[in-house]
């Protein structure tokens, strides 16, 4: 399962230099930042472990004038690794971050203990203790990024939280992702990054921008520069969408798929208070990675209702950050679509999460079908009918008797694919189950083979069944040629995943030969340029043109100016 780690700590504790040496990377990207040698944004990196996993590394800044970014950087992390210079110790903002990741629910990480070069052996061993009383039940680990000392066993330590989060928080669900940045690159068009929270994002994914309504469509996917066939829940996710102004989107919106989160200017919350919260007090709410100030209506003693200024992408299980000069609590979301008016009893069986109870109750206000579904609370009204026999699946329930129903659809709807296309035989989740709130919760429950976003028939393959001469003879020609037109994109697709042929273009494919003799002479290459790539493998400027972009695709190479560069993990 993907993991985010984020950092935490005061400001010049070391975070971003112990990122540099976990990483190799600086994620002081700014000039600013550089300039003044401190964190203003977040920052991100990927952090190889020992065991040859790969986490996504988000680095926040540490001023109290920042912590608005801190928030919005944390609120997408699965654990933390707090920062804590051994000769200052604890300081103002050590404790709020902490604050705020207890907040977020965010309960397994490392303290890494900075600076043991720079403090005599006493002062560190109280340093150890102080951080193992502040953060109990976590790893402390000293460490110099100086020096290099520590840095084995703090991804040791790392290592074994990974192997202790609970993955509870992360749901299965429609595709949500919060953007925390958005650019353009050339050739490319906008792009936008964020901590996918939920679901899946792929090539050709059908998206909606959110608060702005905007239906957007996928062009690629990438993790940490890679490019990817899917990214998944838990992974730091680049996006590429065409066709968008880079004004259109800001960080704080989310892509989501179609209607299945509710967009709201109110939550109901579970609270937790870090200090006394007023009755219609004004706060700013964090969440995701937007913020919007808040009116706190507050209902007996452990609810309230946060009424937004600006309207967000909520799903029960949320959590949410309250903050007016200083962090001052959050709550757990119960409702992301409330009514205006809140009742305390209503909240009780919402926080029970008695699937039965809270039907009744819902259902006797009256409620709407459709309010039902876009709450993401539970299916929709009908389903509602046989409370005794309701199946659960996530957060979502489901009467068996549909459930059955829609299965036999779904197997109907895959034997004729099967049938009219052998090649390839499976269909994506999304256009099966018409892209519902609920699809990625009821999947499971089909009986179905999942491959990516796609889904079989249990048992189905892609098959040629009856073209193996025209598969062959295609073969043929492009061992004799090195190149050809693929009319066929199906074809094409079906022996590139056997390893017979490397599509390139639209329509266009190399031999698998010429495809790796290709890998070999850019080895022999510095700089890459597509005359000396064409000359050095001998074949036509256009062939060239195509096996480089092919490469930038795959992630061998990366394109500067008129020149390429072989990237590090492609080199020999």
């Amino acid at each position: 399962m993907p993991l985010t780690v984020g950092t935490a700590g005061h400001i010049d504790h070391g975070k971003t230099w112990l990122v540099r040496a976990l990483t190799g990377k600086d994620t002081d990207r700014l000039p600013e930042e550089q300039e003044r040698g401190i964190s203003i944004d977040l920052g991100y990196a990927p952090l190889e472990l020992p065991d040859g996993r790969r986490l996504s590394l988000i680095d926040v800044p540490g001023h109290e004038r920042f912590v608005r970014n801190m928030v919005a950087g944390a609120t997408g992390i699965d654990l933390f690794l707090l920062v804590i210079d051994a000769g200052e110790g604890a300081r103002p903002q050590t404790h709020e971050h902490l604050a705020i990741l207890r907040l977020l629910g965010i309960e397994h990480g490392v303290v890494a203990v900075t600076k043991a070069d720079a403090v005599d052996e006493e002062t560190l061993q109280l340093a150890l203790e102080e951080a193992r009383d502040l953060v109990p039940g976590a790893e402390v680990v000293a460490v110099s990024a100086k020096t290099g000392a520590g840095l084995h066993d703090l991804r040791e330590a790392l290592l074994r939280a990974v192997d202790s989060v609970a993955q509870s928080h992360k749901r299965d669900g429609a595709a949500r992702l919060y953007i925390d940045r958005v650019f353009t690159l050339r050739g490319i068009g906008t792009v936008v990054t964020g901590t996918l929270w939920a679901g899946w994002i792929a090539e050709g994914s059908e998206l909606r921008a959110e608060p702005g309504g905007v239906d957007v469509r996928v062009r690629s996917v990438q993790v940490h520069d890679r490019p990817v066939e899917i990214a998944e829940a838990g992974q730091r996710v680049a996006v590429a969408l065409p066709g968008l102004e880079r004004s259109q989107l800001r960080r704080g919106d989310a892509l989501v798929a179609p209607s299945a989160y509710p967009l709201t200017y109110r939550l109901d919350v579970v609270l937790s208070e870090l200090a006394p919260i007023e009755d219609g007090a004004r706060l700013t709410a964090h969440h995701g990675t937007s913020h919007s100030v808040a009116r706190v209506v507050r209902v007996g003693t452990r609810y309230a209702q946060l009424r937004l200024a600006v309207p967000v992408v909520a799903a029960r299980g949320d959590r949410v950050v309250l903050r007016g000069a200083t962090t001052v609590g959050g709550g757990v979301v119960i409702d992301p679509s409330p009514p205006r008016t809140p009742d305390l009893a209503r909240l009780e069986l919402l926080e029970r999460g008695d699937p039965i109870a809270v039907v009744r109750a819902l259902v006797r206000a009256p409620v709407k079908a459709e309010d039902l579904e876009r709450r993401g609370l539970f299916a929709p009204a009908e389903l509602a009918e046989g409370l005794a026999a309701l199946r659960s699946a996530g957060e979502w329930y489901f009467a068996p008797e549909w459930l059955d129903e829609l299965r036999e659809r779904v197997r109907a709807r895959l034997r004729e694919r099967a049938a009219r296309s052998p090649l390839d035989p499976g269909l994506p989740l999304a256009q099966v189950l018409a892209n519902r709130p609920w699809a990625n919760a009821v999947a499971p429950l089909l009986e179905l083979e999942r491959r990516g976003p796609r889904v079989f028939l249990p048992g189905t393959a892609p098959s040629l069944d009856g073209r193996e001469a025209e598969a062959a003879g295609l073969e043929a020609g492009l061992a004799a040629t090195g190149f050809g037109r693929v009319p066929d994109a199906g074809l094409a697709q079906f022996l590139e995943g056997q390893g017979r042929l490397v599509r390139v273009g639209d329509g266009f494919a190399v031999s698998r030969a010429l495809y790796d003799r290709g890998v070999d002479v850019l080895q022999t290459l510095a700089p890459i340029t597509l005359a000396a790539f064409r000359d050095a493998l001998g074949v036509s400027r256009r062939v060239a043109q195509l096996l480089l972009e092919r490469y930038d695709a795959d992630g061998l190479t990366r394109r500067v100016g008129d020149e390429r560069v072989l990237r590090k993990a492609a080199r020999r």
